[in-house]
């Protein structure tokens, strides 16, 4: 059963891809895409419930499916449906009907890397995934081909290859220090990794994870490597930029947290959590200061992304019942709100025809569905309640009053103020300041656009108002997995 759905993830996108090319026409790469996308999600929807029952390892030991994993896939698969819905309504409006189908197959190419990044069972396959939605999606980024978007492209892939080339120097190094315990010559599984980790050299282990924690940081956005994120984010067309902030980050985020459990086993000593807890930290401060300053309206969706990506490491570097699972709880909660947000951003984008936040005037007045449910979305993206956000957020802060860096919760509680003001001032001077002129018709926003705003808020109000026991005792199971311990009562 769990073998036929992680194929069906892997299959479906890969059709797409192989189709959209064979066929070459626009309506058929829509559908192409979006069949491959909604198979992906129901094949993913069952696999948190299927990898309670224990690790399932597949194909010579390449492919893992567990808790923390699932979990993961099934993020990413929301955000590719999402994506390849709003997709349909936004791509019509560039006039790029040539391109279209080189479009979906690189998005069906995107999608799928993000899905199998997760499974990768060793640590070279899983850094070769990381690569591989790099190369993917740099030309994603650049496919509007405006000269902003062509820079943006360069400085991702410069500065993510990089991050990554760090990455891979600190894998060869966890390599390494192995091959003194297994052998000159061993499989690369996070498992053998972790099952031999105590018996390695701790300096070396200790070099190795913080060249892995900055090369994937680079991938996940956390500051200071973030500096390829607001271009990236802002350049790219919209579904892109749902695609990267809602699934390519928590996908990195991966070997951060595999590598984390790693170096733990070895009980190294408070370091390694350290070092998260203040690449976090910091990623919040440099968020906030730049969100209260922003002038791009897609630029201030990308920071708000560093900042989410900088509470979850919190809460992965607090640790413990309460962290990890408040920032299990923020990936999805973060997935489904920043998709809205860059639902909205790109639709309003293209209806006022400029990115500038001055430009944007009294959007509740002439869109006044699609207007609603943005503000709520910003409403939601500021950890107000009663938004799945909230509690996430809540929860992390928890984590961090209780344990070890006190400080850290201090920081990100204060922090998290200042942008809760400046991110919903720039959303008032949108809806309540009237236009300086005539208002110019607007372009009418399709369908197509509105409803995955729809279906993003739907669940992100839930997950605000009622967070179910059975979520709770998988996360409990997935803290238990990545901590090796006994598994504690979460309160």
């Amino acid at each position: 059963m769990v073998a036929a759905l992680l194929l069906a993830i892997v299959l479906a996108p890969s059709a797409a891809i192989v189709l959209i090319l064979l066929t070459r026409r626009p309506r058929w790469a829509e559908g192409l895409n979006l069949t491959a996308s909604a198979i992906a999600f129901l094949a993913a929807l069952p696999l948190p419930a299927l990898s309670l029952s224990g690790r399932h390892v597949y194909w010579n030991r390449y492919v893992i499916l567990d808790p923390f994993g699932a979990w993961v896939i099934l993020c990413a698969a929301i955000v590719y449906l999402l994506a390849s819905i709003y997709a349909v309504g936004y791509m019509r409006l560039l006039n790029e009907e040539e391109r279209l189908p080189r479009f979906y197959a690189l998005f069906a190419g995107f999608g799928l890397t993000t899905l199998i990044g997760p499974m990768m069972n060793s640590a070279g396959l899983y850094w070769i995934a990381i690569e591989l939605t790099t190369l993917v999606s740099t030309f994603l980024v650049a496919f509007e081909r405006a000269p902003e978007a062509i820079e943006a492209a360069w400085k991702y892939i410069i500065v993510v290859s990089g991050g990554i080339s760090l990455a891979l120097l600190g894998t060869v190094l966890f390599y390494w220090a192995g091959s003194f315990v297994l052998g000159p010559r061993y499989d690369m599984t996070w498992a053998a990794l972790r099952n031999a980790a105590p018996q390695m050299n701790p300096a070396l282990l200790l070099l190795a994870f913080l060249l892995v924690l900055i090369g994937y940081g680079t991938k996940v956005g956390l500051a200071p490597m973030h500096t390829w994120l607001p271009d990236a984010h802002s350049e790219g067309p919209a579904p892109v930029s749902a695609l990267l902030s809602g699934a390519l980050l928590n996908t990195a985020m991966v070997g951060i947290v595999r590598y984390l459990a790693i170096i733990e086993a070895a009980h190294p000593g408070p370091l390694p959590r350290a070092a998260l807890v203040v690449l976090g930290a910091f990623s919040l401060f440099v968020a906030a200061m730049f969100i209260v300053r922003q002038r791009g309206i897609k630029r201030l969706m990308a920071y708000s992304s560093v900042e989410h990506m900088g509470i979850m490491a919190l809460g992965f570097g607090f640790g413990g019942p309460l962290g990890v699972a408040g920032a299990l709880y923020h990936m999805i909660n973060h997935s489904l709100n920043k998709s809205l947000m860059f639902f909205g951003a790109g639709s309003m984008m293209r209806s006022y025809e400029t990115k500038d936040i001055g430009a944007i005037r009294d959007v509740g007045r002439r869109f006044p569905v699609i207007g609603t449910l943005w503000l709520a979305g910003a409403v939601a993206i500021t950890g107000a309640p009663p938004f799945g956000l909230f509690a996430s957020e809540f929860t992390i802060l928890r984590a961090g009053l209780r344990g070890a860096h006190v400080w850290a919760a201090m920081v990100m509680a204060l922090l998290l103020i200042v942008i809760f003001i400046a991110f919903l001032n720039h959303f008032r001077m949108m809806y309540f300041t009237p236009p300086d002129s005539e208002a110019a018709p607007m372009r009418p926003v399709s369908a197509w656009c509105v409803a995955p705003m729809c279906l993003a808020f739907v669940p992100l109000l839930v997950f605000g108002l009622w967070w179910p026991e059975t979520i709770w005792q998988y996360f409990g199971a997935i803290t238990h997995e990545l901590s090796a311990g006994t598994l504690m009562a979460l309160r």
